[in-house]
């Protein structure tokens, strides 16, 4: 089986269109594209998608935006490069992963409890502050559902 390699990148803007796969506004990207570190996923030989890691406190790392292309989904690409962040950042003794996804985002609110993680909090009317309404699945996406992981070496 091929394994997902992460490896950092600097050159952050070469990346948005990736970003922009799984956050539909380019003003928000550019409001954290330059926080953080910025991981590009390798499989197979070729670049399949982006996580962007930030820091909000001591003991936490927040997936602040993880894109993988349409091709290369339903490959466990994703579940792979979660369980990468979890080594590397367990071995920099971080406590906790947290990631956030809006309430619309069915197939995510699943995947990411199919990773390990557990619900931790609501960022009530998140979305609201978008330039324009965001709907999927036919819901609009208003709340931030935040999901919890604790890391462990």
């Amino acid at each position: 089986m091929n394994s997902v390699i992460l490896e950092e990148v600097q050159n952050r803007n070469d990346y948005m269109p990736y970003l922009l796969l799984a956050d539909e506004s380019e003003d928000i990207i550019n409001g954290y594209i330059n926080e953080g570190e910025l991981y590009v996923m390798q499989f197979d030989n070729k670049e399949v998608g982006v996580v962007l890691f930030t820091f909000p406190s001591l003991d936490t790392v927040e997936i602040k935006n993880i894109a993988i292309t349409e091709k290369a989904r339903g490959h466990g690409i994703g579940k792979q490069a979660i369980q990468q962040a979890v080594q590397i950042f367990s071995k920099r003794h971080y406590a906790r992963l947290i990631v956030g996804t809006a309430n619309s985002s069915l197939g995510n609110l699943a995947f990411y409890q199919k990773a390990g993680f557990r619900f931790f909090e609501i960022r009530r009317d998140f979305f609201l502050h978008y330039p324009s309404p965001v709907f999927e699945n036919g819901i609009q996406a208003l709340d931030m559902v935040v999901f919890e992981r604790t890391l462990q070496i």
